[in-house]
């Protein structure tokens, strides 16, 4: 049996080789081509293109790149007509990969969505397209399944798969070099993120000399940081997310799965979020929900603080921060056993992994 698997994203990366991982175990003689990461790799993935070389944020980003994204749509369907497998399994990044969908169904490939495009907050006219052109689809989010049976998609909730990532990695905790309190700084792994983020972030660090700041960077920008980081006294670790979660008493996190992994590790957090101001302008205006932190959204209230645009600044990151080392402190993680709890059972990769053979056979 075949799959072509696309992921364009570091988080669809992580999941995606989760997923590959429980597929290889229900049929070892699984085949498996397509678009992802070094995870996906290492799990036997033949990768076709790494999606360092994919991840375009916001809609002036996007319309820069244009050309480039209509290169990849093209090589993809060659691609996939090349290796002719038995289904496609598409992992979040909607605008790519709805396009990919669409074109199979015209070509009578099997299409499963694995972690639903988040239609709910934003383009809602998708959903008939989704309905039109997806065979399967699988969620994450609890209240997702609700949302699409609203719009005529039987969808199916298999847990959130973080819970297993979490659950299987058993990396120690990052130890602190001078044995100060930890605070963790995550700015994304998008380079236009970590340039736009990262300084705004690292302007709270004079307000509290008695912490370590460490920041949570990726291989492929590592000559970035240095540039931003200057003469500051911080430490930079590179993929060792976890282990540095695991020590930490509080977090600056970019908006993003990475809020929800800081939940489940029941650290506080900052969520911090800006963007290109024409993007933020268009997302403002089609984008149809009170939060922006995932930790918030399935909560439905606000947990964790959100500064959003002009509102991440110095002032607000100090004043935040400083709650979610006092006074906020154990308001949010009473709140993360709720949030542990609605997300479900562990062994979502499996689960996920039993429909997908099951409906492809």
């Amino acid at each position: 049996m075949r799959l072509y698997i696309i992921a364009g994203e570091a988080s669809g990366d992580l999941h995606g080789s989760n997923l590959v991982r429980e597929l290889k175990q229900l049929d070892s003689h699984l085949q498996i081509r397509g678009w992802g990461g070094d995870l996906m790799r290492d799990e036997g993935v033949e990768l076709r293109k790494h999606y360092r070389d994919l991840a375009f944020m916001g809609f002036v980003e996007v319309a820069r790149n244009l050309r480039t994204i209509l290169r990849n749509l093209d090589f993809c369907k060659r691609d996939i007509l090349d290796f002719k497998p038995d289904a496609i399994v598409l992992i979040d990044y909607p605008g790519f990969n709805l396009k990919v969908a669409k074109w199979a169904k015209l070509q009578g490939i099997k299409v499963i969505y694995y972690i639903a495009p988040q239609v709910w907050a934003w383009h809602k006219s998708r959903v008939k397209s989704m309905r039109k052109h997806i065979d399967k689809l699988l969620v994450i989010l609890p209240f997702e399944k609700d949302f699409f049976a609203k719009h005529g998609i039987d969808a199916e909730f298999v847990g959130h798969p973080l819970l297993d990532a979490i659950a299987r990695n058993a990396e120690p905790a990052y130890v602190s070099k001078d044995g100060k309190p930890i605070i963790a700084v995550l700015p994304g792994s998008r380079k236009q993120e970590i340039q736009t983020i990262l300084p705004l972030q690292l302007s709270a660090v004079p307000h509290f000399p008695e912490y370590e700041f460490v920041i949570a960077g990726t291989e492929q920008h590592r000559d970035l940081y240095p540039k931003i980081i200057g003469n500051r006294d911080v430490t930079l670790l590179f993929n060792q997310t976890y282990p540095l979660l695991r020590s930490a008493k509080a977090a600056m996190v970019k908006s993003g799965t990475s809020t929800l992994e800081t939940a489940l590790f029941n650290v506080p957090e900052v969520v911090c979020y800006k963007g290109n101001p024409l993007s933020y302008l268009i997302a403002k205006n089609v984008v149809d929900i009170k939060y922006i932190a995932l930790v918030n959204l399935i909560m439905d209230v606000p947990v964790v603080s959100e500064l959003i645009q002009n509102d991440l600044n110095t002032k607000n990151l100090v004043s935040e921060l400083k709650k979610c080392l006092s006074l906020h402190r154990e308001t949010q993680l009473a709140h993360y056993k709720d949030l542990r709890q609605k997300l479900g059972e562990t062994n979502a990769s499996l689960r996920a992994a039993k429909v997908i053979m099951d409906y492809i056979n």
